[in-house]
């Protein structure tokens, strides 16, 4: 899969976390280091060991790259930022039955401005999945070339 690029100096702005939280009732924020052990597990149960690994990396950050979504007490999706490399975002998911509701969206968006905020002017999307969803949500480009990119040699158990 191709890496997209994201002009963060060019996002548009959409509904705050506020008002999307004020509407679905779901709300979008940074993970807590007390929280790992649930989010991994959610992250385990729901995307595997690659996943996992990039998660874990978010939370060793300061302030903690990984958002979560969550309504009530139930994990609904994620998003990291900087796990794999700077500037890099994902791995991010949301529970199947929970896609349509604009969480995703929310959770891009909200990491894409937390990485504008924190001095990057472009995001990389490594090894996008839905390309139409991060142009559409994002303004995403492909990067022409980008395969198999810095996922060059990975290993992996299988």
């Amino acid at each position: 899969m191709s890496d997209m690029l994201v002009k963060l100096y060019e996002l548009n702005e959409t509904e705050s976390i506020e008002q999307f939280e004020k509407r679905t009732g779901v709300t979008v924020r940074r993970a807590i280091a007390p929280e790992k052990h649930v989010v991994i597990d959610w992250v385990s149960n729901h995307y595997g060991l690659p996943w996992i690994s990039e998660c874990e990396v978010a939370f060793t950050r300061s302030p903690v790259t990984c958002l979560i979504a969550v309504e009530g007490n139930k994990v609904l999706g994620f998003a990291c930022y900087d796990a794999t490399t700077k500037g890099f975002f994902g791995p991010t998911g949301v529970d199947e039955k929970e896609q349509g509701r604009g969480i995703g969206k929310m959770l891009c968006l909200y990491a894409m401005q937390l990485m504008r905020a924190d001095g990057y002017g472009y995001a990389i999307i490594g090894g996008a999945g839905p390309k139409e969803f991060y142009a559409k949500a994002v303004g995403a480009t492909i990067i022409e070339g980008s395969i198999p990119g810095i996922y060059k040699g990975m290993l992996s158990k299988e």
